[in-house]
């Protein structure tokens, strides 16, 4: 076998090891720790891909600015294992658990009937620009309203969270 190729099998086993522990930890904050080594294990994926605009944006925005702000958070407003009405929430797992298993088995049938090369290799990234070109123009080109959209969500997620954590009168 190729050594990317069992590169990609060891992160993809981290990443996977990872994620499995931030659904299965009653610790808010060691699910969140958990969750940090899943999108580093996903940035070193994006890298060993020759992805290495999205590994370093892997990092900086999800495992820094993301990260801190579920921290922020977990500790303002924790209640670890009930719902809005203090019901526990053994549904969620179960309706994860089945929506994980239908997106692998869907990612899972892909893979293996298209493989992971890119269509070209790398050459074609290197002869259009490279990769941060590619991706800058793809963003602010096709992309720019989900893209403003999508800043003005963590917006308004960022004021809910404060709302939620203010003390009531």
């Amino acid at each position: 076998m190729e050594a990317q190729f069992l590169m990609f099998l060891a992160l993809a086993a981290v990443a996977l090891a990872a994620s499995v522990m931030v659904i299965t930890r009653r610790n808010l904050v060691h699910s969140a720790l958990y969750l940090i080594v899943t999108f580093f294990a996903v940035a070193a994926i994006y890298v060993l891909l020759h992805a290495e605009f999205l590994g370093v944006v892997q990092l900086l925005v999800y495992a820094g600015g993301i990260m801190v702000l579920f921290l922020f958070v977990i500790l303002l407003v924790e209640r670890p294992g009930t719902g809005p009405a203090g019901k526990p929430m053994r549904w969620h797992a179960a309706a994860s658990g089945v929506l994980t298993l239908l997106v692998a088995a869907i990612l899972g049938a892909h893979f293996l009937r298209s493989g992971m090369a890119p269509p070209g290799g790398t050459a074609v990234l290197g002869a259009s620009g490279g990769n941060l070109e590619t991706v800058s123009l793809a963003l602010f080109r096709n992309y720019l309203l989900p893209f403003e959209v999508v800043s003005v969500l963590l917006l308004v997620a960022l004021v809910g969270a404060i709302v939620l954590a203010r003390p009531r009168a």
